[in-house]
């Protein structure tokens, strides 16, 4: 690869199904899409693939994949879009209204692609009903083969939730991938050409060093989560963002491109009563599921 490559990371679009009432939708994720996708067309040159990173609804029903569908295809943009699921993600909702698919939904959507130079390998990290991340059996097994195709070329991992940065603390476990699968994760990568993993799902935009790996989290299109209040709990504020990746012979380039917010807070707990939080969240997804 001589010339630089450039893609678009978005992440946490919780679009929303506007025929169903939302109260765990704190802001107009439509509009905020469709203002990035806007933004995303002016780019020059124009980016050679867009991926975004899990909770591409908020609800995981099939009219909400249906708006989010639409609202791509609106935007006329011409380029791939790749995505991956997270926890507010369903499969027996994304299948049939992003793929036409109808057998074997409650499957894994694993995928990879070569794009531009790029091998874009997606990985869902999604739980069924729980907010942490984690992986089924055989989805390591399908990762280490596709690391092994097209071997010259660079990797990009693409998952919802980004490998754990400390392990020391289960009663945070929920906010990452697992402790155990980021273990497992670690060693299938090791000695790979991987060119970053991006993920999302915390809210804010982030960079690690992850065993020499760039960990690259966004904020999403939903709400900023105030890392001034991380000591007390999570304070959900009005926020948006993108990012722009740009692949080099040298490496990575990861820009963020904040939306204009006020940082008005829309939703917030403390730590103390997390417990009760993720029970709830639980629990409000098996009844949307049902629904």
């Amino acid at each position: 690869m001589s010339d630089p490559v450039t893609f678009i990371h978005l992440t946490d679009l919780h679009v929303g199904n506007t025929a169903v009432q939302d109260d765990h939708l704190f802001s107009d994720t439509t509009t905020t899409l469709r203002r990035i996708l806007a933004d995303i067309k002016t780019l020059v040159p124009q980016p050679k693939f867009i991926v975004a990173s899990g909770d591409l609804t908020n609800r995981g029903d099939q009219g909400s994949y249906e708006n989010l569908k639409s609202i791509v295809a609106e935007s006329g943009l011409d380029m791939p879009v790749l995505y991956a699921l997270g926890n507010h993600d369903r499969r027996d909702g994304f299948y049939p209204a992003m793929l036409g698919r109808t057998d074997n939904v409650d499957a894994p959507y694993d995928h990879a692609e070569v794009i531009a130079g790029i091998h874009v390998i997606v990985l869902d990290s999604s739980v069924p009903d729980k907010v942490g991340g984690s992986f089924e059996p055989g989805q390591l097994d399908w990762l280490k083969a596709e690391l092994e195709n097209h071997a010259a070329l660079p990797k990009l991992l693409v998952m919802h939730h980004a490998p754990a940065l400390d392990t020391h603390n289960p009663t945070m476990e929920w906010e990452s991938l697992s402790y155990a699968d980021t273990e497992a994760l670690r060693q299938a990568v090791a000695g790979k050409t991987v060119l970053g993993i991006l993920s999302g799902h915390i809210h804010y935009d982030r960079v690690s060093n992850w065993y020499g790996i760039p960990a690259v989290v966004g904020i999403g299109q939903h709400a900023a989560t105030d890392v001034l209040w991380l000591h007390e709990g999570l304070r959900m504020l009005e926020g948006a963002a993108f990012a722009i990746g740009t692949v080099r012979p040298s490496g990575l380039t990861i820009t963020f491109a904040p939306q204009a917010a006020t940082r008005r807070e829309l939703h917030s707990f403390t730590f103390s009563g997390m417990a009760e939080m993720l029970k709830k969240y639980e629990a409000d997804t098996a009844v949307a599921a049902a629904e």
